[in-house]
Formats: structure tokens, sequence, C-alpha cells
């Protein structure tokens, strides 16, 4: 049983000391410093099991079957945040991970302590992603924002530095391929989506799940507008038919659609065996520094929309007997903010920005906020 009073020391601790420390400066600034902050994590043995030790104290076993995956807890950390560093090639990506470099902080350290965690988003080729600075807080709604441009390692790289520790990867844990940014064509869209599937399927990393993001606003070419009903069916149905039947298909989708886009794409989900549908990627706002830029809006900003979505999806799986699962993401931060989601019937969530106003045991706060309030 989660200990509460370890919860709420560890909460004050965050609160008073680290959260004004990390607030001090920019969230650019301790967005780089958690990085390397991670990358030492992950390389100290003796730390390993005191990070699970504070995992088990401050999160209760309460398991749930979502999207054909049984979860240890209904709270899971969204893709973005163990996604790993950008290159500006493949051959550069992979000679790093030859070398022995760590290309995705905190792939060690972060399920250990929080659960479990989602890798990603990676897309085929590896994404430098965009320069300067990508990442803002907003304090007084509990919001984040960033550009990073799906900076990632790619595919094939990540792929190979996760073989090279797969006995050391959680038990539980998912990994999100993103469809890649400006690429217009459908058939080299598939085309790259399935390349990058297999260079985990070859390497035998076998993933609980797979989630396909087919939207990312924080890129220059949000792929949203290609969340049509041909896309997405052809794209679905290529990985459904790619993947072990073992491996159950999400997709990640946008928070701004038409209401009547979310009722086909409900039934294209549907129709091409995915199992779950995760309600909401971020919400693109331009950014505090440049108005004719966008970035992703998360947390509190993101919340009422994420939650609307999910309500839209969930009247159609109940108005069409669709079994797939709808998962919440967007502004899950405390009790009231998981009940919103809870209340529409949906079973788990995903969150990140929590863990910037509330610290890395968040999941448990949340969750023992939910059985004792």
């Amino acid at each position: 049983m989660a200990n509460r009073a370890f919860l709420a020391a560890n909460h004050l601790l965050y609160r008073r000391i680290a959260r004004p420390v990390i607030f001090r400066g920019s969230a650019q600034r301790a967005h780089e410093q958690i990085l390397k902050l991670l990358r030492w994590l992950d390389q100290q043995d003796s730390l390993q099991g005191i990070l699970e030790k504070f995992h088990d104290a401050a999160l209760d076993v309460c398991p749930v079957n979502v999207g054909g995956v049984e979860l240890a807890s209904p709270l899971m950390l969204a893709a973005g945040f163990v996604k790993g560093v950008g290159f500006d090639g493949e051959d550069a990506a992979l000679a790093a991970v030859q070398r022995g470099e760590n290309i995705i902080p905190g792939w060690r350290s972060m399920p250990r302590l929080v659960g479990a965690v989602e890798f990603g988003s990676f897309t085929r080729w590896p994404r430098l992603g965009n320069p300067g600075n990508v990442i803002w807080r907003d304090v007084r709604t509990r919001s984040t924002q960033n550009r990073v441009g799906l900076k990632n390692p790619g595919a094939r790289a990540a792929a190979a530095f996760l073989k090279l520790h797969q006995d050391q990867l959680p038990h539980i844990y998912g990994i999100n391929i993103a469809v890649s940014p400006g690429v217009s064509d459908l058939a080299q869209e598939r085309r790259e989506v399935l390349e990058a599937l297999d260079f985990f399927l070859t390497e035998s990393l076998h993933p609980s799940w797979l989630t396909l993001n087919v939207s990312c606003p924080n890129t220059e070419d949000d792929p949203s507008g290609h969340q049509t009903e041909d896309r997405t069916r052809q794209l679905c149905e290529a990985v459904v038919t790619h993947l072990p039947q073992t491996i159950p298909l999400w997709v990640k989708i946008s928070p701004d659609l038409a209401p009547e886009q979310y009722d086909i794409l409900m039934r294209v989900f549907a129709e091409t065996s995915v199992r779950a549908v995760i309600a909401t990627n971020t919400l693109a706002e331009p950014t505090p520094d440049a108005p004719h830029l966008t970035a992703g809006v998360a947390g509190g900003k993101l919340h009422d929309t994420a939650v609307a979505v999910a309500a839209r999806l969930i009247h159609e799986k109940s108005q069409h007997g669709y079994t797939l699962d709808i998962i919440g993401c967007g502004g899950v931060q405390d009790a009231a903010t998981y009940r919103d989601f809870a209340r529409l019937g949906v079973k788990a969530a995903q969150y990140w920005t929590a863990l910037i106003y509330r610290g890395p045991l968040t999941a448990g706060l949340i969750l023992s906020e939910v059985n004792h309030d």
C-alpha cells in the first residue's frame, strides 16, 4: 500500500525546495539540466534499486487492462519525455550507439521511478529538432509548451540502443512511432512507418504496445491534416498487419479536429483493429517568443479540450459498440483532472506536464488523492 506520509513528504520537498530551484531558470534550461541528470542516473547501478523502492512506496498496484495491455497502474508517462537526443543523420546516430553513448536519457531510470513509460516519439530518420528556445512553462495555468520538433535519434539507432540494454528494459513499456513530418506521399509515409517498426521487431524488441502518432504540432509540418479516413485507414491497416498479434496498436490523435472527423476516425480504428486511442496530443498555439510560430500546449491549457475529445470518442464507442479503449491525455495533474476523464469511462491516462509541477512521484500523488479525497 502506498505510503501517504512518504508521498506527502516528497511532495512538500519538491514544492518547497526542488521546484523553486527548477523554476528559477527558464523552462529550456531546466529541460536541459533534467536530461543531464537522467543521463547520469541511467549510469548509476547502485541507484536503480533505490528508484524502484521510491516507486513501490509511492504507487499502489492497481491493475487495469486497457488497449490489450495489463498495466500495474492506470497512469503512464506519455511519449515525449524519454525520447532521445537528435542527430543530423543515421550514420552519426549509429556511431554514437557504437561508442556507448546514452542516446535516450531516462531509458533506465524513469521506468524504475514512475512505472509504465511510452518511449519516443521515434521517426524513421533522425531529427535534430528545432533550434533555439523550444520549451516554455505557464505557471498560472500549470501548462507547458514546446516546439522541440520531434527531436530523436531515429528508429534504427533507437532500436539498436535499446537492444544493447534489452536485459535492463522494463517488463511493461510502449514504443511511439511518429509519422514523418514533411512527407505528403501516402506510400512513402506508410513505407517509413513500417521501416521504423521493423527496426524494433528485427532487434527482437517487443514492446507491450505500439503507438502510432499521427499528429505532432511542434513541427513545422503538423500531420494533423493527414488524419483523413483514407490515410488513417491505410496506415493502421499496414501497421496492424505488420505487428505480431501480441503487440496491440494504439493511435495518438490531435485535439483540434472537426467533430465529424473524430466519428470517422473511430469507425476506421474499429474496422482496422486498433486497440486504443490516446486523446490527445498537444494543442498548437503561438509561441511566447514568436507569435508567427506555433508550439504544442500541454497541461492545464489543454485539459478541457482533451476531455471534450475523449467524451466525443466515448460517445461514438457507446453508440456503435466499438471495443477499442480511450486513453486520456491532457492536463492530468491531480484527482480532479484525472476524474474528468474517469467519469467518462476512461480506464487509463497518460501524463507529462504533471512531472514539472508536482514532481517525479506525481502518479502516486494523483492516485492517492483519487482514493482518499
